[in-house]
C-alpha cells in the first residue's frame, strides 16, 4: 500500500491493537465520500466500486438521505418498540406496497437479524401446522451466505464460516446450487419447512439463480406446503436492476429479507411476510430493542423511493452495460477472466484459472492505484458500485481497474 503519514499510521494501529482481529483490513484511512468517490487523511480520491459491499448505494452524501437524517435527528432518535413512532410506521407501509406480497414487516438492525427473524418464523409457522421438531427442516444452498450468528451461519452452506462454532444447530439441509434434480430428491423425505436462497449468490461468487430455478423452487415449496423464502439483502432494492430481485424470476415469495441498500449506509433490516405467514408471530414470539429507530426508518423510507424510481433503474440497466463492456474490453487486452456473471450492477469477474487465489492480491493492486473494488471468494473480482453512479465515475474506475491488472501482471 501507500506510504502512510504518521497521523493515518497512528490509526492504523489503533485497529491493529484495540479491535477483535476478524477483519484484515487495507492500510487505507478513508476519511469521506462523496457521489461515487472516496478520499483518504492523506487526501487521495478512490473510485468506490464496491459501495461498503453494496450498501451504499445512492453513494456517499446523498442530499436527500442527508437531510433525512438530519430533519430527524432533531426530533427523535430512539423510543423502543414499546411506544409507536411515525417513521417506522410509514416504511412498514410502503415497503409492504413496494412489495407486491407483502402484509406485514418487522424491522431490524441488520441484514442477520432479518435472517434470524426468518428462520424463526419458519420454524413458527412450522410447529402451528402441527409439524414435529424433525419436520421443520430448512433447505440451502452450498455457495450462500446468510449471516453471522449461530443459525444465520449454519443456513449459510459454506463449511469455511462455520468451523470452530460446532455445535451447530440442526434441521439445515443443504443442496448444490441451481441443481433441480437434487431439489427435488430433497422434498422426498417429506421434513422441509422452507427453502431459504439467494437469486444472485453474493458472497458465492456473483452467482445468479439459472433460469427458471426459482420458479421450480417456487412450484416444489407449494406442492409440499414449504415456505419461500428470499435473501434479497445483498441482490434486492435495485441492485440488480429491478427493486426486488424476484420479480426478474417471475415468481411470488412468501418471505423476503432486506437490508444493505435498504439504509444507503445507516444500519437497518427488514423482514417482509406474506400472507401464508403474515400472523404466525404474535406478542412476544420475537423482538429488538434497537429495531425500527426513527433515524434509521427516516432514511429508508427516503432510499426506498429513490431506488424505486424509474430514473434509478434505467441508469442501473446503462451502466451494468457500460460496465460490462468495459470488463470484456479490458479482458480482451489482458485475458485475466474467464466469465463475467451476475444481473445489474452485481457483477462478478471470474479470474482464469493461472490467477485462481489471486482476487485478494489484485484489490491490494486496485487500491494502490485508486480504486475500491471487492472480492467473492479468492476467484472473482466484484463489482457493485453506486446505483447513480455517473458515466464521468465508472469510466475512470475502468481504466484504473485496467491500470491496477497491468501493475498486478507486471508484478
Amino acid at each position: 500500500m501507500h506510504a502512510q503519514d504518521p497521523a493515518a499510521q497512528s490509526l492504523i494501529d489503533l485497529g491493529k491493537r484495540y479491535w477483535l482481529p476478524v477483519y484484515r483490513p487495507r492500510d487505507v484511512v478513508l476519511d469521506r465520500g462523496l457521489g461515487a468517490r472516496v478520499w483518504d487523511t492523506q487526501g487521495r480520491d478512490y473510485v468506490d466500486f464496491g459501495a461498503g459491499i453494496a450498501v451504499n448505494a445512492l453513494g456517499h452524501q446523498d442530499p436527500d438521505l442527508l437531510a433525512a437524517l438530519t430533519t430527524q435527528a432533531h426530533k427523535l432518535w430512539h423510543t423502543s418498540n414499546v411506544f409507536y413512532s411515525e417513521p417506522p410506521l410509514r416504511l412498514a407501509e410502503e415497503l409492504v406496497a413496494a412489495s407486491g406480497f407483502a402484509e406485514r414487516v418487522f424491522l431490524c438492525n441488520s441484514g442477520t437479524e432479518a435472517n434470524e427473524a426468518a428462520i424463526k418464523l419458519v420454524r413458527k409457522w412450522a410447529a402451528s401446522r402441527g409439524r414435529d421438531a424433525a419436520k421443520r427442516v430448512i433447505v440451502t444452498f452450498r455457495g450462500s451466505f446468510h449471516g453471522r450468528t449461530l443459525a444465520a451461519v449454519t443456513a449459510t452452506a459454506q463449511p469455511k464460516y462455520q468451523e470452530g462454532y460446532e455445535p451447530l444447530p440442526g434441521g439445515f439441509r443443504y443442496l448444490d446450487f441451481n441443481d433441480v434434480p437434487a431439489l427435488e430428491a430433497a422434498f422426498v423425505h417429506g421434513d422441509v419447512a422452507a427453502v431459504l436462497v439467494e437469486p444472485v449468490q453474493g458472497e458465492g461468487g456473483v452467482l445468479p439463480a439459472a433460469p427458471g430455478f426459482l420458479r421450480r423452487v417456487r412450484e416444489l415449496c407449494d406442492r409440499h406446503d414449504a415456505l419461500l423464502v428470499l435473501d434479497e439483502i445483498q441482490c434486492g432494492m435495485g441492485r440488480t436492476g429491478t427493486l426486488f430481485a424476484y420479480v426478474q424470476d417471475e415468481i411470488t415469495p412468501d418471505i423476503v429479507t432486506l437490508a444493505k441498500a435498504l439504509g444507503c449506509g445507516f444500519p437497518i433490516g427488514a423482514m417482509l411476510a406474506g400472507p401464508k405467514v403474515a400472523e404466525t408471530m404474535q406478542f412476544g414470539a420475537h423482538g429488538t430493542t434497537f429495531g425500527g429507530n426513527p433515524l434509521a426508518a427516516a432514511v429508508a423510507r427516503v432510499a426506498l423511493r429513490k431506488l424505486s424510481s424509474p430514473e434509478l433503474l434505467a441508469n442501473v440497466y446503462r451502466q451494468a452495460q457500460a460496465l460490462r463492456e468495459g470488463l470484456a474490453r479490458i479482458n480482451g487486452a489482458l485475458d485475466l477472466f474467464e466469465d463475467v456473471r451476475g444481473r445489474g450492477l452485481m457483477l462478478g469477474a471470474v479470474l482464469k484459472e493461472a490467477h485462481k487465489g489471486k482476487a485478494g492480491s489484485v484489490l491490494d493492486f486496485a487500491a494502490l492505484h485508486g480504486l475500491l473494488v471487492l472480492q467473492a471468494g479468492p476467484d472473482v473480482l466484484r463489482f457493485v458500485p453506486a446505483l447513480n453512479i455517473t458515466d464521468e465515475d465508472l469510466a475512470e474506475g475502468l481504466q484504473r481497474l485496467e491500470t491496477a491488472l497491468r501493475a498486478y501482471l507486471a508484478a
